[in-house]
């Protein structure tokens, strides 16, 4: 099968298209044949060789997110049949991730993609859409609080936006730029507002839909802007934000600050179909890349963009 993979950590340019035997699967396991895969940070980190999944040898094959059909099933899997259209998310996959033609992933971590989401652009969603279900569930807001997303037109922002709409949160977006405000439009933010602009006027935007503050902020990215939407949140509020973001968000009195990991499990999966077949439900890609350009993909990786990166594989 035709895979991108690396044979040593550095670079993007340590990807390289290549040939690799096509993974034998375990009885808890599924064959996917990949459609199209994510390209996330995560990817990044483990190029570098970061979050590098126990018993992962080279040539290691980076990929924690895919979308595509069933291929095999393992004995021990119910509930999966092969041709079925499915979406994962697995940052273990010590047999090689989804950078490739197929992968064995366990079944736990594979969910059947619900309606309204195509393959076609299901690869980019998973993981990003499961950390901003963990990022709600840290905020824990109760239907017609007022939730501030900052990075709202990213890759999770923008998954954040619509989840947060489908469980009665009103939102304020704070995108970059005219196509990331645009975007969160789009998708129902009830204010959106760009991040680059006077962040003077933002706030005083923001205190004319919540005069007491929002209850709740959803932190994708850290720095100076982040400290000064915090100003936003009420005291008694909480900021969240997915671990990794750096500089990590500033405490201050009055406000608690709490991180989140996403989760991967049937319940999570189960939950994520719930709130996605509630209504339209669009994954924004900002660009596609075919899988012999994954270093191309990871040099984007590097630049600003709204929505997500995709690998087309099939």
């Amino acid at each position: 099968m035709q895979v991108a993979a690396l044979d040593e950590f550095g670079g993007p340019e340590v990807i390289t298209p290549r040939m690799l035997p096509v993974p034998q699967i375990a009885d808890d396991e599924i064959l996917l044949k990949v459609w199209t895969a994510g390209v996330g940070v995560w990817d990044a980190l483990r190029r570098q060789g970061m979050l590098v999944p126990e018993g992962a040898s080279f040539p290691l094959v980076p990929g924690t997110d895919a979308a595509g059909t069933v291929a095999a099933v393992g004995g021990k899997v119910t509930g999966l049949t092969v041709g079925d259209v499915v979406y994962v998310s697995d940052s273990m996959v010590p047999k090689g991730g989804f950078y490739a033609e197929y992968a064995a992933t366990n079944a736990q971590y594979v969910a059947k993609l619900p309606a309204g989401v195509p393959v076609e652009h299901a690869g980019a969603m998973p993981t990003d859409a499961l950390t901003a279900l963990s990022g709600l569930d840290a905020l824990a807001l109760p239907a017609g609080a007022w939730l501030l997303i900052f990075g709202a037109s990213g890759g999770q922002g923008h998954l954040a936006v619509q989840l947060a709409k489908r469980q009665n949160l009103n939102v304020v977006a704070v995108a970059s730029g005219t196509e990331g405000v645009a975007l969160v439009t789009r998708l129902g933010a009830d204010v959106s507002l760009d991040g680059h602009g006077d962040l003077d006027d933002v706030l005083a935007r923001i205190r004319e839909v919540a005069p007491n503050g929002v209850d709740g902020l959803l932190a994708m990215a850290g720095g100076a802007t982040l400290d000064r939407l915090a100003e936003a949140v009420r005291d008694g509020g909480t900021l969240a934000y997915p671990n990794g973001v750096q500089p990590q968000p500033s405490e201050r009195p009055g406000m608690t600050t709490q991180a989140y990991d996403g989760e991967s499990n049937p319940g999570q999966l189960r939950r994520l179909n719930e709130l996605i077949e509630a209504g339209p439900f669009q994954v924004h890609v900002a660009e596609k890349f075919p899988l012999g350009r994954a270093a191309e993909a990871h040099r984007r990786l590097q630049t600003s963009y709204p929505g997500k990166l995709l690998l087309t594989v099939r």
